[in-house]
């Protein structure tokens, strides 16, 4: 057991990670209603010996932090107009990787929304990877990629599809409250 499970074995957390591996993929990661989702979610990947990217506002990215943040894969989201879109950004960053795994939240934030994100969706589509569907469960203290999701490429259908699979983690949030499939 590597440093990453054994700190989440001491609190008290399981891992269930039990998709295989693929080279690429976009980890969709929900419920999302606290900071606490991304340390269990980065250590969970990483107590199975994966390493995935995230996309983080760009506040985080001050020094010292910023380093550290950078080194544990992290990708700072720019909130300005202008320039290449984070999209279309992400999908390059695809093409030109051989390995690459990128977690993501739809919700976008820690609070309450009833409108996801669909640039993961868009991600997916231009990088012609599967979407892994990943739960952090604080009333089973569990975090969970068990089912792999291969985009139809309709953004309804496919937001409903992965919509659905969420609609039964409502009360797996910290802040249930917070969380609207």
């Amino acid at each position: 057991m590597n440093i990453w499970g054994w700190l989440l074995k001491k609190a008290g957390w399981k891992v269930d990670i039990s998709v295989p591996p693929v080279d690429k993929c976009v980890i969709c990661v929900a419920p999302h209603t606290s900071n606490w989702d991304f340390i269990l979610g980065l250590f969970a990947y990483r107590s199975i010996g994966r390493k995935a990217n995230f996309l983080m506002k760009d506040f985080w990215f001050f020094f010292p932090l910023g380093y550290i943040i950078r080194a544990l894969g992290g990708i700072p989201v720019h909130r300005s107009k202008g320039g290449t879109s984070l999209t279309q950004s992400i999908v390059n960053d695809f093409n030109c990787a051989s390995q690459l795994h990128l977690a993501v939240t739809p919700e976008g934030t820690r609070s309450r929304t009833n409108k996801w994100k669909t640039g993961f969706l868009y991600i997916a589509y231009g990088a012609h990877v599967p979407i892994m569907l990943g739960v952090i469960d604080y009333s089973r203290r569990l975090v969970a990629i068990n089912r792999i999701y291969n985009p139809e490429g309709n953004i309804d259908i496919d937001m409903n599809n992965i919509r659905k699979f969420y609609a039964g983690f409502t009360k797996a949030a910290k802040f249930p409250d917070k969380f609207a499939p």
